[in-house]
């Protein structure tokens, strides 16, 4: 059993996180070696470009959208919004000389972290809520019994559910951070 969740469940979380890591390192050291260290520059503007797309799925789940099925909303949130990330890790590389970037740089690996302890603490709630309930089928209990048994999971996989009150203000917290480091750039930059 604890192979399993590892492999299934521990693992995936920490290599995606750690793949976005990697990436990052890899792309920035290929662009210095190539000479195309301002290339870097420019990629925060995809980058947000992508972060801002994700939200798409956020639309969807409040019917702003009524096109597509929520699980394929949900994969291109999670496809764009790690793709974005990445473009913006880039752009940031190691060339931040003040505070504010690196205010939106660690609030947006906070957020990124939020939403993947989120969605993997989330299915591994439902996946033990449910997995529990067919245990108690499989023993014979009536549905009133099961439920019975299940009210404290139930009540935890619940709880899990409203983990996006805490992703939420995260994830405003890092787009104020990178409006007002967007705008300091604006403001800032040589116009010539």
């Amino acid at each position: 059993m604890h192979r399993s969740l590892l492999r299934r469940e521990i693992l995936p979380f920490l290599f995606s996180f750690l793949a976005l890591i990697l990436f990052t390192i890899l792309i920035d050291a290929a662009l210095h070696r190539a000479g195309l260290v301002a290339v870097g520059r420019w990629l925060g503007i995809p980058g947000t470009v992508l972060i801002l797309a994700s939200f798409g799925y956020s639309a969807r789940k409040r019917k702003l959208i009524r096109r597509g099925g929520a699980k394929a909303w949900l994969r291109s949130h999670e496809v764009l919004a790690w793709t974005g990330v990445l473009l913006v890790l880039v752009h940031a590389g190691v060339h931040v000389h003040a505070p504010l970037p690196w205010l939106a740089l660690g609030a947006m690996l906070i957020n990124v972290l939020s939403g993947l302890t989120g969605t993997w603490l989330l299915q591994r709630s439902r996946r033990r809520l449910e997995a529990r309930r067919e245990d108690y089928r499989a023993q014979g209990l009536s549905e009133a019994e099961a439920e019975s048994r299940l009210a404290w999971d139930a009540v935890s996989y619940s709880l899990m559910r409203k983990w996006r009150t805490v992703h939420l203000p995260i994830t405003v917290v890092c787009g104020g951070l990178a409006l007002i480091h967007v705008a300091s750039v604006l403001l800032l930059w040589g116009w010539r």
